[in-house]
């Protein structure tokens, strides 16, 4: 029999649904999720392994026009990958027409010598008229190799679309070892598991000014037990205010709800501490980004 290999890429406007998918596709969660656009920041490369076959996901940032030094490392992320990949998954979701972000990424994918597939996400919401017009829509783009049809958050036609993705692949080795599901450290996902707690706690109360920095991840000599201290970063001593809460209710919130997510991510018990540090306009200073992990891979 013979084994298939290759990388695979996912684009698409912010919150179409991109990390949803790769979630359901590992059946772990290693990239975060959230109602909010632009979660995820960095490339986060994805394992996906089965005996014929060994496929290896970049989620990506979602496009858009970047608006600060922030912005510009993770559109860099996004679009450095189209170079790097057999496939891409180009998603989009029940929006009826092509609006601007979704221009710009055609633009972008033309270019492209990867296959691509559409992904029309969220057909859940779809009637079967309003289907067949966004299908009509983007068949007359003649880079588009394939349409697909599903729903991230239903599970709904994944098999189909990995069917597809592994016969399109090219022969090839086993790239990773066979037990590895990412290239991120503990770290980065431990916090970035916190980041997505502080999304969903606070709503529209803050912009998208906070980042989490990983102190100390130490696991107790002799014990099932992780320490884990954590600072989150924000722009103004507004935002700080706002994480923190009433008598601190909502940062207590935020660390119980992570800690939940981070025991199950390494099957230990974990003592979670966090902090909340103001550091005006780190988006924009490269020097800050760099120590947060921000930094283009080579």
């Amino acid at each position: 029999m013979s084994f298939k290999s290759g990388f695979v890429t996912i684009v698409g406007r912010p919150n179409v649904g991109k990390s949803t998918l790769l979630n359901h596709i590992l059946g772990e969660k290693i990239a975060i999720m959230s109602d909010k656009p632009q979660t995820t920041r960095n490339k986060i490369m994805a394992i996906h392994q089965r005996d014929d076959s060994q496929i290896i996901f970049m989620d990506t940032p979602g496009m858009h026009r970047p608006k600060h030094k922030l912005g510009e490392f993770m559109m860099k992320q996004a679009t450095e990958t189209l170079r790097e990949v057999d496939i891409v998954l180009f998603m989009v979701d029940d929006s009826k027409k092509i609006g601007p972000g979704d221009q710009w990424i055609i633009d972008t994918l033309e270019a492209s010598k990867a296959k691509v597939f559409l992904i029309i996400n969220k057909m859940d919401l779809l009637g079967f008229e309003e289907y067949a017009n966004i299908v009509k829509t983007y068949e007359q783009f003649d880079f588009i190799d394939d349409i697909i049809g599903m729903s991230a958050v239903n599970n709904k036609n994944v098999d189909v679309l990995m069917k597809k993705i592994i016969d399109a692949l090219p022969e090839g080795p086993m790239y990773y070892p066979d037990d590895m599901i990412t290239d991120q450290p503990e770290k980065v996902i431990v916090g970035e598991m916190i980041r997505e707690k502080i999304l969903q706690y606070l709503r529209d109360e803050i912009p998208h000014g906070v980042a989490v920095e990983i102190e100390k991840m130490r696991k107790r000599e002799n014990s099932e037990m992780y320490d884990i201290e954590a600072t989150i970063i924000c722009e103004k001593n507004s935002h700080k205010g706002i994480i923190i809460g009433k008598g601190g209710r909502k940062l207590k919130g935020i660390g119980k709800s992570a800690r939940e997510d981070i025991e199950r991510f390494l099957d230990m018990k974990v003592y979670l501490q966090l902090w909340v540090k103001v550091r005006p306009g780190w988006r924009d200073s490269d020097t800050q980004l760099k120590n947060l992990g921000y930094r283009h891979q080579k």
